[in-house]
């Protein structure tokens, strides 16, 4: 059978978008609904994929003669003649993949246009002005997008015309004008090919389709795939949608605009958009000129607003989902050009979800499964600080909420170069173009001068959650110069400057950020998604102040609080390392007593910031020498201090000096030594103490070595107060009346006779601090997973423990046998790049090897222990694959940092829903 590569919007399946594209199978639903639509076809994926896999780039077989027969049946539906010399038809030609890329592909307007045919189109029209318009706009788009020619060619020309005409924008071009920039542009065209331009209109419809194929490979196209994730199983190769041509710049009774059913950036029940009189599509989406918003339509076209607006009300009627949508009106007729699913960001995605759910437009679990976890990303970026004292130098559109600071950068390969290096930069543009999606990407927001709320900028920086400023016309950009003028103010690129996104604000130098705020539907969509889901999700948190803010993301407890991190305090370090140094247990035992009450009063405080839920605590994990400095330091302190002790050198020296020596321990006050070589001799012999036991700690691999319960089982009398810390500090808790449920967790575990003999401490402890307090006190007792062998030994670890927590960062290096700092540094980007590995395992859980692990530690442990509490603290607890392959093997709860909590809490959901 003849493969069938073309289909008419009348015919085709708008259900198949994977075939169709988007825009493509969107258009043949619109058309087959009864929704004005211009006629035309599309030309499926599979013809894309079919001549990009041809070495020589040929069109498949037979699709030019599907193309030719579909051409045939618009002519009939149109009354016009692609090619003929009376009654011309014209073609837009536009990209479409199944995922929503917009200005990431290509797309040629007015196509068909040559000196025959611009006769042709006058007499029909009548207006020569409009004719010229759209020829001139032809030979540029053509020139850019399939014979590759530099906008700036083309763009040079242009303002040189204008300048001469006294030409504010191109509206004021007069006929004769736009005549001679179409002479001068296919000058152009030769000049820059060796070749005329091409005059004959199938030539050029075939060189457009090809041109629109190859762009699904365009360096925009691919980062941006790379950047949302997009696989080709999601979407492979962009249709082509053939389209008879209808016109906004025919006259004032023209126009063209952008709408979306709902606001884009707050979620509001209300029409947004804009639109220009007079204008072509390219016009508002490319930010050439500022554009009008939807509202002005109101009283300029009031009779076409209704007709707008009920569009807008069928449209989302019929798909269930916000909608953008391009429209033209050609001589006071109301036509739709295409619609999508609207790309909004995270607060208008909640917001819709929340009043779409109550409307009865959709159910709770739609409301929940539009909205992807990692978008609630964008509610917790941070947003200016209301109560800063600062005025703003320039206004623009609040195109994109958020606030953002950075280094004025002018150009997108800068941007991107120097986000990579971790500098923040604003990218700052006249307006944007689809070519500058990579300094999207490495930018912390973006400014433009020109270009409306639906500009390319303002609609990417939206789907991205970044802030943008669009339009601010106050601002004069040149980007040959590297600066932008606001006034008497020079903006030059390094400068830093801060956007408000929310206001349209710009303002010279860092503004202060402030947390956000949860609004009342994201805390409705997250207690819906508590409802659905089946993991409870903990947080990560070390100090009262994270379990704080854990609690005001939502966490149902803390899954993990990592006790080193409380010995790392400035005040409290110098009694580690007293511990550290110390020769005997006697010596280390002292150290500990100092420690002890430090630590009970950390748990305190944490118990009662979580009460009444439940906190685990690990006991002491990393090797005790990352408490000590590094040896070479202390080698360079030490050659000082000699030096220093062989030629005193005045009073000051050896204060600055000793004060430099002490800086690292600031529990101590800065010491204004007098010339006195005892506390000199002191220090060093200090010093030496400290280097020497750096030494005598050193290991080859620490991270395999002497750390967790090893450490634990070598140093018994460290454990021992932590347990004791704890259980005091429950038992003090309950005395006050404060409910707890203290869970204790041990490290590097790999055989049960390790967890046998840490729980008979805690054991024994246990029982002396019920004694002394005279109540009982609950503690479950568990073990970290992250060793392979305590994975293949659960069913003996369950034995021991009443939980397991899978530490999947340690259980990711042992399984692969990689050291992260040095994998990602060196080989794992290009294991990315060449798919050797599909995904960096430190990031997304590897569910075919270290998963795999887990499958069977959950199975054998429950072998032993029915009721066995299994979950995950590794940074995998908050990536919502990796929470969905949780789900699908059992566990009970998942931990994460607590900004990522939410997250977490809609991912279970959208597992549960999706496994039930």
């Amino acid at each position: 059978m003849k493969e069938t590569w073309v289909y008419s919007f009348a015919e085709g399946d708008g259900k198949n978008k994977k075939l169709l594209g988007g825009k493509g199978a969107n258009l043949c639903e619109l058309t087959q609904t009864g929704i004005r639509v211009p006629p035309g076809f599309v030309i499926t994926t599979k013809a894309c994929l079919a001549f990009l896999n041809n070495p020589e780039r040929k069109i498949p077989q037979g699709m030019m003669e599907q193309v030719s027969k579909h051409l045939k049946k618009i002519e009939g539906l149109t009354n016009k003649s692609f090619g003929g010399e009376k009654k011309p038809l014209l073609l837009s030609v536009r990209s479409g993949s199944a995922m929503s890329m917009p200005g990431m592909m290509d797309t040629i307007l007015n196509l068909g246009l040559n000196p025959d045919t611009l006769k042709g189109l006058i007499a029909d029209t009548g207006n020569e002005r409009f004719c010229y318009d759209a020829y001139r706009r032809f030979i540029q788009l053509f020139g850019k997008v399939a014979l590759g020619i530099p906008d700036e060619l083309f763009d040079e020309e242009f303002e040189k015309i204008k300048s001469k005409a006294h030409a504010h924008l191109d509206v004021d071009l007069s006929r004769d004008d736009l005549a001679e920039i179409c002479t001068v542009f296919l000058q152009v065209v030769e000049r820059y090919t060796g070749k005329p331009f091409p005059h004959d209109p199938f030539e050029q419809l075939e060189i457009a389709i090809k041109a629109v194929f190859s762009s699904w490979m365009g360096k925009r196209a691919v980062d941006y795939r790379r950047e949302f994730k997009i696989t080709s199983e999601m979407a492979n190769g962009t249709a082509v949608n053939i389209v008879a041509m209808v016109f906004g710049n025919m006259s004032n009774n023209s126009a063209t605009g952008v709408g979306f059913t709902r606001d884009p950036g707050t979620g509001e029940n209300v029409i947004f958009g804009e639109y220009l009189v007079n204008a072509q599509g390219e016009d508002v989406v490319a930010g050439i000129r500022t554009p009008k918003p939807l509202a002005a339509m109101a009283d300029e076209m009031p009779g076409l607003f209704k007709e707008l607006m009920e569009l807008r009300n069928n449209l989302e009627s019929h798909f269930k989902e916000v909608q953008d949508f391009e429209f033209t009106i050609e001589e006071g007729i109301l036509y739709c050009l295409q619609t999508r699913n609207g790309k909004m960001n995270a607060t208008a995605m909640v917001r819709t979800s929340v009043e779409m759910k109550k409307e009865g437009l959709i159910d709770t679990k739609q409301a929940l499964l539009r909205i992807k976890p990692e978008m609630l990303e964008q509610l917790l970026f941070p947003r200016l600080d209301p109560d800063a004292d600062a005025t703003p130098v320039a206004k623009g559109l609040p195109a994109s909420p958020g606030g953002a600071s950075g280094i004025a950068v002018f150009d997108a390969d800068r941007a991107e170069k120097l986000g990579h290096e971790g500098v923040k930069v604003i990218l700052v543009r006249e307006e944007t173009k689809p070519e500058d999606i990579h300094g999207f990407f490495a930018a912390q927001g973006i400014l433009t001068s020109r270009g409306g709320k639906t500009s390319h900028a303002a609609v990417v920086a939206r789907g991205m959650g970044k802030p943008c400023v669009a339009g601010a016309e106050g601002i004069t950009v040149d980007v040959r110069l590297r600066q932008a003028v606001i006034g008497d103010t020079l903006i030059s690129e390094g400068d830093t400057i801060t956007i408000d996104g929310s206001t349209g604000g710009v303002y010279l130098g860092e503004l202060p950020l402030i947390e956000a705020e949860f609004t009342p539907e994201l805390e409705k969509l997250l207690s819906w998604a508590d409802e659905k889901a089946r993991l409870k999700v903990m947080a990560n948190a070390d100090t009262p102040g994270d379990a704080k803010r854990a609690l005001k993301f939502g966490a149902m407890g803390i899954g993990l609080c990592r006790t080193e991190r409380m010995f790392n305090e400035p005040s409290r370090l110098p009694i580690v390392i007293e511990m550290i140094i110390a020769d005997t247990k006697e010596d280390r035992q002292k150290a500990l007593d100092k420690l002890l009450p430090i630590q009970r009063e950390d748990f305190k405080n944490i118990f009662i910031e979580m009460a009444p839920r439940p906190v685990t605590i690990r006991l002491l994990d990393p090797p005790i020498h990352e408490f000590l400095p590094q040896e070479q330091q202390l080698i360079e302190e030490l050659e000082l201090l000699r030096n220093l002790r062989k030629n005193l050198r005045g009073m000051r020296k050896l204060s600055e000096a000793v004060t430099f020596m002490y800086q690292n321990e600031p529990e101590k006050p800065i010491v204004q030594l007098s010339a006195d070589p005892e506390l000199l001799d002191a220090v060093i012999l200090k010093k030496d103490m400290i280097l020497s036991k750096v030494r005598s700690l050193h290991e080859i691999n620490p991270m395999l070595g002497h750390r967790g319960v090893r450490l634990g089982l070598t140093f018994p009398e460290i454990y021992a107060m932590q347990i004791r810390a704890i259980l005091e500090a429950a038992a003090e808790c309950k005395k006050s009346g404060v409910t707890v449920h203290p869970e204790i967790m041990i490290p590097q575990v790999c055989t049960a006779q390790e967890l046998k003999r840490v729980k008979e401490w805690v054991i024994q402890i246990h029982a002396e601090v019920e004694d002394r307090f005279g109540l009982s006190i609950q503690c479950a007792f568990g073990s970290m997973l992250e060793v392979v062998r305590a994975c293949m030994r659960a069913e003996n670890l369950a034995e021991e423990a009443e939980f397991f927590s899978f530490g999947t960062n340690d259980l990711t290096q042992a399984t692969f046998s990689f050291s992260r700092e040095d994998a990602e540094n060196k080989f794992l980007p290009m294991y990315n790049m060449s798919h050797i590995l599909q995904d960096n395992p430190f990031e997304v859980l590897d569910v075919k090897g270290v998963g795999k692990l887990m499958e069977l530690a959950v199975r054998w442990g429950r072998q032993t222990r029915p009721d066995i509490k299994v979950g995950i603290c590794g940074e995998h607890g908050g990536h919502p694959a990796s929470i969905e392959f949780c789900h699908k093997i059992g566990l009970t709860y998942v931990s994460c940092s607590g900004p990522r909590v939410p997250i977490a809490r809609l991912a279970a959901a959208h597992a549960a829903i999706n496994q039930p």
